[in-house]
């Protein structure tokens, strides 16, 4: 899943962001509200991470400019107001949920988890494809009767194929979703962990489609 985080305090932004990569997550950071709106706007996100008080356009002016444009990320607002009116007003903009500084980073994450499983609703976080089971919210991989054991970014990489199992997800997709925006490392990176899978799985699991991708076989 890929993670957008708008907030003016480097320190509290890079401390989030380290947390959320090691969780799994891709993690882009900005600290301006216009750059915020560009980034969310123009990227690909999961959800976004969005402080009210910023340089350029407040969060506010920031979800209500996402919404109008007719985008549907999820947004958790955050902020160092703790007013009734300020929750609302975030709220009636747009926002998804609302979560005041300071704040647990323990909780931080139960809300990001809770607004991906509601985006995702009716959506079992259980995918089975043939003797291949993978749990996307207990982060488990099995295949066949055993357990297999995966990185985080093995499972990251993984998930995005499940995801779209039966479709072929490009390099850059993997990339996007997988590592973060800044990333200027070698873009074969993901060829280097679809071959660990494929021998840490079943090497016919993952098929490579010449020029495009890669692709999940659904079949049993």
């Amino acid at each position: 899943m890929r993670l957008l985080i708008v907030e003016d305090e480097k320190r509290l932004a890079l401390s989030l962001a380290r947390g959320l990569t090691a969780e799994g997550y891709a993690v882009d950071v900005v600290h301006d509200g216009r750059e915020g709106l560009h980034q969310a706007s123009e990227g690909t996100y999961d959800l976004v991470i969005l402080d009210i008080m910023l340089p350029g356009l407040n969060g506010y002016r920031v979800c209500a400019a996402l919404r109008a444009a007719g985008h549907e990320v999820p947004i958790l607002m955050l902020t160092a107001k703790d007013g009734e009116y300020d929750e609302a007003e975030g709220l009636d903009t747009g926002a998804d949920d609302y979560l005041t500084k300071p704040f647990s980073y323990v909780v931080l994450g139960a809300r990001i988890k809770a607004l991906l499983r509601r985006r995702g609703a009716g959506a079992s976080p259980v995918h089975v494809h043939g003797d291949l089971k993978v749990d996307t919210a207990a982060r488990r991989v099995f295949l066949g009767e055993g357990e297999v054991s995966l990185t985080t970014k093995e499972f990251s990489v993984l998930e995005q194929l499940v995801l779209r199992a039966g479709e072929v997800v490009s390099k850059s997709e993997i990339l996007e979703h997988v590592w973060d925006f800044a990333y200027e490392g070698d873009p074969n990176i993901v060829e280097v962990y679809i071959s660990t899978l494929r021998r840490k799985l079943r090497p016919g699991l993952i098929r490579t489609v010449r020029g495009a991708g890669y692709r999940l076989e659904t079949s049993p």
